[in-house]
């Protein structure tokens, strides 16, 4: 696994499932938290964070997530933010990266949308050339906060259309919160030119992903690991080709399966279906894409070139355009040629 580990660090890779806010660092989550000390729960020490990130289940990780939001009060918080992940991601040797932000989470709190999209947009600018890493964005719906949510998270994707916009989300908790209710919400995104790409099947069953697929559009699922359950599903992912965006580490640390070695990422390639691997909120459970590529050798019990072929799925199931998909691939090929 040594040599895997090295091979893993420097691969080229894509990320095409981790969250905005969710990717800060400790050291910047502190940082936040130390500015805004006496008004927030969040611990200004970064080593007290582990302890706070030890989620319950997924309805206090929500919790937990959302104080960390709490953090993010004005457009230089969310520039040192944005490049900060920028930064870490790239020490990966992510070339690329759709980032899932929640822009209804910080307009409502107070930052103007316009100095959001500027802010976001001037730190994507300042990464690309500081850290040779393109990102782009995914606007989500917190699905928690409803269609109010919805429609704001549309009107911004819309009104603002930031350069790096290149897909519209749901997000948040599954339960109780039914897809088909944002079916209005993502049909006007996609006759905008926004791709579809929900969460979906995490906590819930598989009917959540075909829900997402009907009535969403979806042209990616984010999780869908319920699928492994439903072999009507599995046959139609495979054969429509829709890719999973899968996030192993997360769904253990938020209890969507008891233990790594439940994890249905074998059953779910053994069936055809396309996955890619990414890392959600990497800080909050305590990984790393690396690492998530390292536990997904383990389940799959894959070597350098199983691993190189996950890394080309995710650079084909991006939408990054096709002279940037060749460019990366072709990285892929030859760091593989020469390892």
């Amino acid at each position: 696994m040594t040599d895997l580990s090295a091979f893993i660090a420097e691969l080229p890779k894509v990320e095409l499932h981790v969250h905005h806010v969710g990717s800060a660092s400790p050291r910047i989550v502190a940082e936040l938290a130390a500015r805004h000390e006496g008004r927030s729960p969040v611990p200004a020490d970064p080593e007290a964070l582990t302890d706070y990130f030890a989620f319950r289940d997924f309805a206090h990780f929500i919790e937990v997530y959302l104080s960390v939001v709490d953090l993010i009060r004005d457009p230089e918080d969310v520039w040192l933010l944005t490049h900060e992940v920028a930064r870490e991601l790239a020490r990966q040797q992510v070339r690329y990266a759709e980032l899932t932000v929640t822009p209804y989470s910080h307009v409502r709190r107070g930052i103007p949308a316009p100095a959001f999209c500027e802010a976001i947009e001037d730190a994507r600018r300042r990464a690309e050339a500081d850290f040779g890493i393109a990102l782009r964005w995914c606007f989500d719906i917190p699905g928690e906060a409803g269609l109010p949510a919805a429609e704001e998270t549309l009107r911004i994707s819309l009104e603002e259309r930031p350069d790096g916009l290149v897909s519209f989300g749901l997000g948040g908790p599954e339960i109780g919160v039914p897809r088909p209710q944002f079916k209005p919400y993502f049909d006007r995104a996609r006759a905008a030119g926004l791709r579809s790409v929900p969460h979906a099947g995490e906590t819930t069953g598989p009917q959540t992903v075909w829900d997402a697929l009907r009535e969403l559009g979806a042209e990616r699922i984010g999780h869908g690991i319920s699928a492994a359950t439903d072999p009507e599903l599995l046959s139609h992912l495979a054969e429509r080709r829709i890719p999973l965006e899968v996030c192993p580490t997360s769904n253990v640390r938020t209890r969507a399966v008891a233990r790594i070695e439940e994890h249905p990422l074998r059953q779910l390639v053994d069936a055809g279906v396309r996955v890619t691997i990414n890392s959600d909120d990497p800080p909050m459970f305590g990984t790393t894409l690396n690492d998530e590529y390292a536990v997904a050798a383990r389940l799959l019990d894959a070597g350098p070139e199983g691993l190189a072929a996950l890394a080309r799925e995710a650079v084909s199931a991006s939408f990054l355009d096709p002279a940037g998909q060749a460019r990366i691939t072709a990285e892929i090929d030859a760091f593989v040629a020469t390892h």
